[in-house]
C-alpha cells in the first residue's frame, strides 16, 4: 500500500512552472482530504463543567414554550442536562433536575401539585425552588419525615415566564445577572406583540449561532435561482416579495458594546434611488437580533427595529433550538405579509425550511397547541426530496456534520462576522476581554439598569447611484460605519428620545450622499 502524499504532492503545476501543488488542490484529490479532525470542544461543547458551558450557565436562558407547560411535566434537555418543566396549581413555574434527587426515578412522571411536584416513585414532593416538602413517612413518623426532607433537596433552576417563553438561569445562584430587557420592551410598537416560538435543530447550537451572523448566505440560499426545476416551497425571499434580501450586501462587521456584541452591517443597491442598509446584531452568548426580513425596499424607512429575536440554547452538543420571538404587527410588518398562525412551535412564518418538517406535512394535521414529534434523522422524512429541491436554513445548518469542524473551513472575506463572533465568544469564555466575561457583562448590564440598546435596525435610505462603481463601493461602506457609529453616540439615550436622535442623525447621513 503506498502512503499518502506529505504536505505537497509530487505533481506540478500546469503549463510546466515546476510549482508544486498542495494536496488539497489536487484534481479528484479527494483520498488526501478524506480525514475529518476533531471539532472545536472549547465552543461548541456545553455540558457542566466545559468551558462554554460554564459560560454559557451564567446568562438567562429560554429553555421552552410556554404552551409546553400542560398538566404534565415537561421533560427538557438544556446543555446536556436532564430536566422537568412545570407550572404548578399556583401558577409557579419549575425547572427541575428530572432524576428524583431520593432514588433517580424521572420527575416527568410525577404529578403537578398546587405547590411544586410529587415524585411518582416514593410520593416524594419538592417546590420550585427544589425545597423538600412533603415525605410521605408512616404514621407517627412525621417528625423524621420532617427531618428526612430538611437533609435533601432537588437540583433547581430559578425561571420565570415572559410573553409565552419559560426562561431559567443555570449557573450559580450568588453570580445571577439581570434579564436583559432589551430597550425596555425589546422595541414593540403600539399595536405590535412578541409571538413566541421555538425551532429545534439537528446540529450543535454554535452553527445555528454562526448561521445568524452570516448575512451574505440569502444571495443563493434564500434566491429563486437556488430552487431545482422550479420545485418551489417557500424557502426563498422572492416569493415573498423580498427580492431585496437576496441582492449581495456590502458587509462591514464592527465589535460594539466592548466586544459584548457583534453589529453585522450590510448596505444592498435596492436601485438606481435607494440603498437598503440592515444591521443585524449578534449578542454574546447566543442571542441575535434582526431587522425586517421582508423588505422590499419599494420606500424609505428609517430606524426600523426587531423582527426576530431570538436565543440558540444547546440541547447538548449535537442539537439545539431557535427560541425565541417574531415581533409582529402593522408597526414592524409594514408589508403585512406575517401570518401569526403559523408561529409557534416547531413553526415559523417567515421562510419555510426552518425546521425539520415542511408545512404541508404539520398544517392540518395539529393544533398550535399541541405539541408535534420532531423527526429524529431528516435524511428519513418523507419530504426529503422536496428538501433537496428547495433547501431551507435548517438543511444548509444540520448538513455541515452534527458538529461544524472549522479546521476544514476556507472562508472567504463575507465570513468575517461569524469569525469575529467566535473570537469574541472566545474571549469572553477565557476572560481575555474581562468587558466578555461573565462577570464583566452581568456588571454592564446591571450598570444599564438591566435595559441595554441594540444596535438591530432596517433602514430604505434614499440615496442615489454614485457616478462610478468605485465610488459606489465608498458609499455604501461610509453609509454602514457611520449608521453603526450613530447608533453608538446613541447608546447612552433611551426610549423616544434616542429614536429620535437616530432618526434625525440618518436624516442627515442621508443628506450628506445627495450633497456630494
Amino acid at each position: 500500500m503506498t502512503e499518502k502524499f506529505d504536505k505537497h504532492d509530487d505533481q506540478r503545476g500546469a503549463g510546466g512552472n515546476g510549482a508544486a501543488v498542495p494536496k488539497k488542490l489536487i484534481a479528484y484529490g479527494g483520498y488526501y482530504t478524506n480525514n475529518t479532525p476533531n471539532h472545536d470542544p472549547e465552543l461548541t461543547e456545553t455540558g457542566p463543567g466545559t468551558p462554554a458551558g460554564e459560560y454559557l450557565r451564567r446568562f438567562w436562558h429560554p429553555v421552552c414554550m410556554s404552551l409546553e407547560l400542560t398538566d404534565t411535566p415537561r421533560f427538557l434537555k438544556i446543555m446536556g442536562e436532564e430536566l422537568v418543566a412545570f407550572r404548578d396549581g399556583s401558577g409557579q413555574v419549575g425547572v427541575l433536575h428530572a432524576h428524583c434527587c431520593h432514588r433517580g426515578a424521572s420527575l416527568e412522571y410525577g404529578a403537578i401539585q398546587e405547590k411544586g411536584i410529587k415524585c411518582c416513585y416514593h410520593g416524594m414532593v419538592f417546590d420550585v425552588d427544589g425545597a423538600c416538602l412533603h415525605v410521605p413517612f408512616p404514621a407517627g413518623e412525621e417528625k423524621e419525615g420532617e427531618k428526612y426532607a430538611c437533609s435533601i433537596r432537588q437540583g433547581a433552576y430559578k425561571a420565570f415566564e415572559r410573553h409565552g417563553l419559560v426562561f431559567a438561569y443555570m449557573g450559580p445562584p450568588d453570580e445571577e445577572p439581570p434579564f436583559p430587557e432589551w430597550e425596555q420592551n425589546f422595541t414593540v410598537m403600539e399595536g405590535d406583540e412578541l409571538v413566541p416560538y421555538s425551532n429545534f435543530q439537528h446540529c450543535n447550537w454554535l452553527q445555528v449561532q454562526d448561521n445568524a451572523a452570516d448575512n451574505f448566505h440569502p444571495t443563493a440560499l434564500h434566491s429563486a435561482k437556488n430552487v431545482v426545476g422550479g420545485q418551489f416551497q417557500g424557502t426563498t425571499f422572492d416569493e415573498v416579495g423580498a427580492a431585496s434580501m437576496e441582492v449581495a450586501p456590502d458587509m462591514q462587521f464592527i465589535p460594539v458594546h466592548q466586544g459584548r456584541s457583534l453589529a453585522c452591517a450590510g448596505a444592498r443597491r435596492v436601485n438606481d434611488d435607494r440603498m437598503f442598509l440592515r444591521i443585524q446584531h449578534q449578542v454574546l452568548p447566543n442571542l441575535s437580533l434582526h431587522a425586517y426580513t421582508s423588505e422590499d425596499g419599494s420606500a424609505k424607512k428609517l430606524f426600523s427595529r426587531f423582527h426576530i429575536v431570538r436565543w440558540t440554547v444547546p440541547v447538548d452538543d449535537e442539537n439545539s433550538k431557535m427560541i425565541g420571538w417574531r415581533v409582529m404587527g402593522p408597526g414592524i410588518d409594514t408589508r403585512g405579509v406575517g401570518d401569526k398562525s403559523m408561529v409557534g412551535y416547531e413553526t415559523i412564518d417567515f421562510l419555510e425550511g426552518q425546521v425539520a418538517m415542511r408545512r404541508p406535512e404539520r398544517f392540518g394535521k395539529y393544533k398550535l397547541e399541541d405539541i408535534p414529534p420532531i423527526p429524529s434523522n431528516h435524511r428519513e422524512r418523507h419530504n426529503y426530496k422536496e428538501a433537496q429541491y428547495a433547501p431551507g436554513d435548517y438543511e444548509a445548518i444540520i448538513s455541515q456534520r452534527p458538529i461544524a469542524v472549522h479546521s476544514l473551513e476556507n472562508p472567504t472575506k463575507f465570513d468575517a462576522g461569524l469569525y469575529a463572533f467566535r473570537k469574541m465568544l472566545r474571549d469572553g469564555i477565557r476572560g481575555t476581554n474581562p468587558q466578555a466575561a461573565a462577570a464583566g457583562f452581568a456588571q454592564w448590564l446591571r450598570d444599564v439598569g438591566g435595559e441595554p440598546n441594540s444596535y438591530c435596525t432596517g433602514n430604505v435610505f434614499n440615496m442615489p447611484r454614485a457616478a462610478t462603481p468605485e465610488q459606489e463601493v465608498i458609499n455604501r461602506r461610509k453609509l454602514a460605519r457611520e449608521a453603526v457609529a450613530i447608533l453608538t453616540e446613541a447608546d447612552k439615550l433611551k426610549g423616544k428620545e434616542r429614536a429620535d436622535f437616530v432618526t434625525a442623525r440618518f436624516e442627515q447621513l442621508e443628506q450628506s450622499f445627495k450633497e456630494q
